[in-house]
């Protein structure tokens, strides 16, 4: 064994990573030189299971949120407010030839992760990571000449989190546009699939763990979809904002080189002009050096709640799984348990359910931290930023797995009508209300005496109805009723999602 300690890694020369004898262990496999930095790691050894075990199934949105995806925006920032510059009609900067504005729109059209790596090289040396992306489109401008000459309008006036707000800004409205909410629309459209296809299909309700009043498989379906299409709703909605005013929102430093320039309206207009030459983001006009990030928490917030919705519907879906309500398809060569053969476990709600409570531990966490920030900055919010990939990830693995969970299911006609014929207590309610109607004393009473935790047969009930004071026409109908055909307005309200 090599004693390592855990936290106290030193830096030697030639590259390696060595460290004292302390009490703590690791395995001689993790030997110094196997902390080479020059070593290329794999999924297997990713800290993260989303670039991990689950790197696959997150390749949309790795683009977007991730390192990469945050440089590749800064570079938009900056270019856009360099372009926009140029056409203000300051004599100092004049308007830029059509060559260089495509070469500029380049940079970020062509972003690559060579360019990434490049900016890390340069972060290196500036420890500064805002810096490093204005130093990098800078060294592109050599043997450019009419770029060269404006070198110094790359960041001109801007404060780091005037690129980093907007950059964040537009992360999260193309994560939020092209990835997550088109997730969304699929777990809703077989959540309306399966409402419209079980419609009429009856099943035994269960309040507080306990038979009760029969529904549809479909309406249950449906109050879900109603509920997710109401979230996604809060999430499509949510103004994603943008600010570009300085070190402390007062645009100072703008003032001081044109002071009677209107720089409020034109940080605007670069903010909400769309892509490419502009961010396409909604206007945030007050701030302090921070973007308050009140609609960040109102984002996550939504997100959180449309998580919450399909948590609440994994469990209830794993729970008619144990039920026998729903079996699931067979994958050849899956196994359910390593010593049981039999088991088909319904490990994709699990897993679901699972990330959907690590997805909400960061989005709640970066909700009620991120709006928070001591006077006019402090830095607690940029390392919990770094995390909106890992938060999203959690969701759309989650999305995922419901997705694929939902289609693995297959209908147990015969468990839910078994079910149903086991429950004749549950007609109860309709003849103590119809005994109501016609004004027969104690009905509710007379209905408990005979049911309230008891085993009920359909002949119990049938000669109680026989013994009614009411028309005939409704003994008939109370007669054929049976727990199947006691549905209510299940059915059409399933169809009418």
């Amino acid at each position: 064994m090599l004693r390592i300690p855990l936290l106290h890694f030193i830096d030697k020369p030639g590259g390696y990573l060595y460290a004292s004898t302390h009490p703590w262990c690791i395995p001689d496999s993790y030997k110094a030189q196997a902390y080479n930095r020059s070593m290329t790691f794999s999924t297997i050894s990713a800290l993260s299971p989303l670039d991990g075990r689950y790197a696959a199934k997150l390749n949309t949105l790795r683009p977007l949120v991730s390192e990469q995806g945050y440089m590749h925006r800064r570079v938009q920032v900056e270019v856009a407010w360099m372009i926009a510059l140029s056409d203000a009609g300051f004599a100092e900067y004049k308007p830029l030839s059509p060559g260089a504005r495509t070469y500029l729109l380049g940079l970020v059209k062509n972003f690559s992760e060579t360019d990434a790596q490049a900016i890390k090289e340069i972060e290196k040396t500036t420890n500064h990571d805002v810096k490093a992306v204005e130093y990098w489109i800078k060294s592109k401008f050599e043997a450019r000449p009419e770029l060269e000459k404006v070198a110094e309008f790359v960041h001109f006036a801007c404060t780091s989190e005037d690129i980093n707000n907007t950059s964040h800004a537009l992360q999260l409205k193309a994560a939020r546009e092209q990835v997550m909410l088109p997730a969304l629309d699929a777990v809703c459209a077989k959540l309306r699939e399966m409402a419209h296809a079980y419609a009429d299909l009856p099943m035994l309700s269960r309040t507080h763990g306990q038979t009760a009043s029969p529904t549809t498989l479909g309406k249950e379906m449906a109050n879900v979809l109603v509920r997710l299409q109401q979230a996604r709703q809060r999430i499509a909605q949510v103004q994603v904002l943008g600010k570009m005013n300085g070190a402390v929102g007062n645009y100072n430093a703008h003032l001081a080189a044109w002071p009677a320039f209107d720089w409020e309206a034109f940080a605007r207009k670069v903010v909400e002009t769309p892509e490419p030459l502009g961010l396409g983001l909604a206007f945030q006009p007050y701030s302090t050096q921070i973007e308050p990030h009140d609609y960040m928490a109102e984002l996550f917030d939504a997100v959180a709640r449309s998580n919450t919705i399909m948590l609440d519907f994994a469990r209830d879906v794993w729970g008619y799984v144990s039920l026998g309500y729903f079996k699931q398809r067979l994958k050849a060569g899956e196994i359910g348990s390593s010593t049981m053969p039999h088991k088909v476990n319904p490990i994709d709600f699990e897993n679901a359910e699972g990330n959907l409570g690590l997805a909400n531990a960061l989005l709640r966490h970066m909700s009620e931290k991120l709006p928070v920030s001591r006077w006019q900055r402090d830095l607690t919010d940029s390392t919990v930023l770094r995390n909106i990939g890992v938060a999203l990830g959690y969701s759309l693995l989650a999305w995922q797995s419901l997705l694929v969970g939902m289609n693995k299911l297959e209908i147990n006609h015969e468990a839910l009508a078994a079910d149903l014929d086991a429950a004749w207590e549950v007609l109860a309610e309709p003849i103590q209300t119809v005994m109501r109607r016609y004004g027969v004393g104690g009905a509710y009473e007379k209905l408990k005496d005979v049911t309230r935790g008891k085993t009920v047969s359909a002949q119990d009930l049938h000669a109680l109805v026989q013994s009614l004071e009411i028309p005939e026409p409704e003994k008939q109908r109370l007669l054929a009723m049976t727990p199947g055909s006691y549905i209510g307005q299940a059915a059409a309200l399933a169809r009418r999602v």
